[in-house]
């Protein structure tokens, strides 16, 4: 029996070892009342993952064979496993910060029934590369350019780039209530950007989704300058095929955009106070590089056929 303002914690798995302890752990401090528990899917580890799960006795384990997982169809599974009212996503790299994570993320659905799902604030880890760190600061920032809850919702009065920024949604630290994913919308079965999709729908049925600053995790993705790539590649090739509009842009378009970036990027390497001087000096070198592969990969993933 679903217990009234309970949560349930799913975070879906592949080989997550590398921070999976510490998202646990940070589970554990949560100072949160009714209630939740910590639900993980795991879709065919062959790390450490399954051995960290089983080391947090409270935490439950669900396993599917990795032919069957699907980034909406596993959220759904999720949300049908659930026991709280609220169903709370997180991926196995995205480690919540401070105590008061849970609370703070749920508070706008708790205060207001007309809100259905909400996202919170993720920050690129100490170790990430400038364009990261940046670029995740400037798409939160435009959320919410104050620094408070915002609730977004269509009135009919939208324009394309508040429409835009009205429907952003990213399940990597998101919550919805069981209810409406169980019974009004469920996560699309699309092989990509399943949670742009979910945003769409929500405002497009007349609900609410809110932005929550307060609730913060921890968490860019790790790899290569060749992984980073093929990211940026296969995120915008993502975008397209669930019908965003993104405009292509010309051999000489990429490269006014890659000194455009990088001359930003280097004003703020040279005042970040995160960064120690020696830091500094080698990503003044190397972060234009990693804007190289990243208007190399747009210019291709937008010129690509679908």
């Amino acid at each position: 029996m679903t217990q009234a303002g309970s949560a349930t914690i799913v975070i879906l798995t592949f080989n997550g070892e590398q921070y999976l302890g510490d998202i646990l752990t940070a589970l554990e401090a949560q100072d949160f009342s009714p209630g939740f528990d910590v639900l993980v899917i795991d879709s065919g580890s062959t790390d450490r993952t399954l051995e960290i799960v089983k080391s947090h006795p409270t935490v439950r384990l669900h396993e599917i064979p990795n032919h069957e997982f699907g980034h909406g169809r596993t959220r759904n599974l999720g949300a049908s496993l659930a026991t709280g009212e609220y169903v709370v996503y997180l991926t196995h790299d995205a480690v919540p910060v401070g105590r008061n994570w849970l609370s703070a993320l749920l508070k706008p659905m708790r205060a207001d029934d007309r809100v259905v799902a909400v996202l919170g604030k993720q920050v690129a880890r100490p170790s990430a590369p400038p364009i990261l760190k940046y670029d995740i600061d400037r798409v939160f920032r435009r959320l919410s350019p104050g620094g408070g809850t915002v609730v977004f919702f269509d009135d009919g009065t939208l324009t394309d780039e508040s429409r835009r920024r009205a429907t952003f949604y990213s399940d990597s630290c998101s919550a919805a209530r069981r209810e409406l994913l169980l019974n009004e919308i469920p996560y699309r079965d699309v092989s990509y950007a399943e949670d742009q999709v979910f945003g769409r729908e929500v405002l497009a049925a007349g609900h609410r989704k809110a932005y929550v600053p307060a609730a913060v995790v921890e968490h860019s993705n790790d790899g290569s300058l060749r992984q980073f790539g093929e990211r940026i590649a296969a995120d915008l090739i993502g975008l397209r095929r669930i019908g965003t509009e993104i405009a292509p842009v010309s051999r000489i378009g990429a490269v006014k955009q890659w000194l455009k970036w990088s001359a930003m990027d280097t004003g703020r390497i040279v005042t970040d106070r995160e960064i120690g001087l020696g830091r500094k000096l080698y990503w003044l070198a190397v972060n234009p590089v990693f804007h190289a592969v990243k208007w190399s990969s747009y210019r291709r993933a937008t010129l690509r056929p679908l």
